[in-house]
């Protein structure tokens, strides 16, 4: 059984950028919930991930493992039974496990031992927990250069439909005004679709931020970038858009994050309420970031390590934490398993790569010599991890009506632009090394945006050499871990 007492509410919209919300220095949007827990919590200032898709960095967050480490880089190959997690080690100390939201992180078999009956949905149920009742329609036909750019519009006809966020919000708040929250110790977990794209948002919220009174986007077209940039510009036919369609998806996404901002205020209103405040940690965070028209791209890609992707919000607010603490040197997404559990007072049964962040929940400082890793891409000898696979990916890469089918194509005729890639990021400087494409360098205290690769400058030999020597060592330290339990028989002596 558990050895805590400490509930858990672990709020996690998917592709939620940090850079886009209020506490995170964004000039415009309003985000009041989420900038209240970070002045009643800690803020991460620097919290990376350690993958750039939903799958893998999932994957990592339970674990506390690199992707590396057991192949999870890609959208299919989720946890496997075989394999330790976070909420296993809730769930076998006696924690309720109360998940209202996607999956993309366990196999079905493994789901079923995390949530027993509660992992089961129909299909019908599955597309409304991903959909919810908001309609959406594309209004470019399939010629316009607009078609692929995800930027879509509330259906007038219904289109105020809730969203699945709000439908999960509601199963949330049902729970915490139950009997059966004040059972046992519970971990609620709300891994909820928005901000992902498309971007499409219900009136108030699609028109609230005028694009016109936003910072100017990060530019595209900086030489030598990865092939991936120009390759999704022309795939999309984003180098095409005459108009403001960019910055207008950028204004729909920041409207997406303060409509997920209002739906957690609800969550917290509902916590409060049930007088659950001084029992709970908050926890809020995301799998990955969202171009959102910078660089003149949309969405994200799997090799792709722009800050903009890695770094994502760290919000925790534990009773008696130090109010308003923010830990400014590099954190690491995965942190938040070890973390959880040691605040449950649950030891885990395997070896991993991530650090407690507890410490710092008490004001201390983070490490400013540590680095961050990231990960992605695949190898040309994997055709099983392309997305357009035309059997397994039907729906998309033989449809060119989806706005996913440029993915696809793009992916399946030049596998270069997903080539296998290794980010490691410090406070001042981030390296990305790829198999088959441009890697890059930047100098983050000179240039924030990442606009001007050094990499090949000579400037930057000497810094370059010392990050590959650093990245290697961490290859090498990370390249595997040991099964705790030993297979002994061969060795008693007769």
């Amino acid at each position: 059984m558990n050895r805590s007492n400490m509930n858990f509410v672990f709020f996690f919209p998917d592709e939620m950028r940090a850079e886009s919300l209020g506490r995170y220095s964004h000039p415009a949007v309003q985000t009041p919930n989420l900038n209240r827990l970070a002045e009643e919590g800690v803020r991460f200032d620097q919290c990376h991930v350690q993958n750039t898709v939903c799958s893998p960095s999932r994957c990592s967050l339970v674990t506390g493992l690199y992707p590396h480490v057991s192949g999870h880089r890609t959208l299919w190959h989720l946890l496997r039974p075989h394999e330790p997690s976070m909420f296993r080690y809730l769930k076998q100390s006696g924690y309720q496990i109360k998940w209202f939201g996607k999956n993309h992180t366990y196999s079905d078999e493994y789901l079923e031992e995390i949530l027993g009956e509660e992992a089961f949905q129909s299909g019908e149920q599955r597309m409304r927990s991903i959909r919810g009742d908001f309609q959406s329609r594309n209004p470019y036909g399939p010629e316009d250069e607009r078609f692929y750019s995800f930027l879509l519009e509330p259906d007038s006809e219904g289109g105020q439909g809730p969203t699945e966020t709000e439908l999960h919000i509601r199963k949330a708040i049902e729970f915490l005004n139950s009997p059966e929250a004040r059972q046992r110790p519970f971990i609620l977990f709300l891994p909820t679709l928005l901000p992902h794209a498309p971007y499409v948002i219900p009136e108030p919220y699609y028109s609230m931020y005028d694009p016109e009174q936003l910072p100017p986007l990060k530019q595209a077209g900086s030489p030598n970038k990865p092939s991936y940039h120009e390759l999704i510009r022309s795939y999309r036919r984003l180098d095409r858009i005459q108009d403001d369609t960019l910055k207008k998806i950028q204004a729909v996404y920041l409207g997406m994050i303060t409509y997920v901002d209002d739906q957690f205020g609800r969550l917290m209103e509902a916590l409060s309420a049930n007088g659950f405040d001084d029992s709970t940690t908050v926890i809020v965070s995301s799998d990955h970031g969202d171009y959102a028209g910078d660089y003149g791209l949309v969405e994200k890609w799997p090799n792709a390590m722009e800050d903009c992707l890695t770094r994502v919000p760290l919000i925790i607010r534990k009773p008696g934490n130090e109010k308003g603490h923010v830990v400014h040197e590099p954190v690491e997404l995965f942190d938040i398993m070890p973390t959880i559990l040691e605040l449950a007072g649950i030891a885990a049964a395997h070896d991993h790569f991530a650090r407690s962040l507890a410490p710092r929940l008490s004001g201390q400082p983070g490490d400013p010599d540590r680095a961050v890793f990231a990960e992605g891409g695949y190898n040309p000898r994997e055709p099983h991890c392309f997305e357009g696979d035309p059997v397994r990916d039907a729906w998309f890469a033989n449809n060119p009506e989806s706005y996913y089918w440029p993915k696809a194509r793009q992916q399946q005729e030049h596998p270069e632009s997903v080539c296998r890639t290794t980010m490691m990021r410090t406070l001042e400087y981030k390296l990305i090394r790829r198999t088959d494409d441009v890697s890059e360098l930047y100098d983050l205290k000179k240039d924030p945006q990442e606009l001007h690769n050094v990499y090949d400058h000579p400037d930057y030999a000497e810094i370059r050499q010392t990050m590959e020597q650093r990245m290697l060592g961490w290859y090498i330290e990370t390249s595997d871990v040991v099964p705790r339990d030993n297979d002994q028989g061969m060795f008693i002596q007769k």
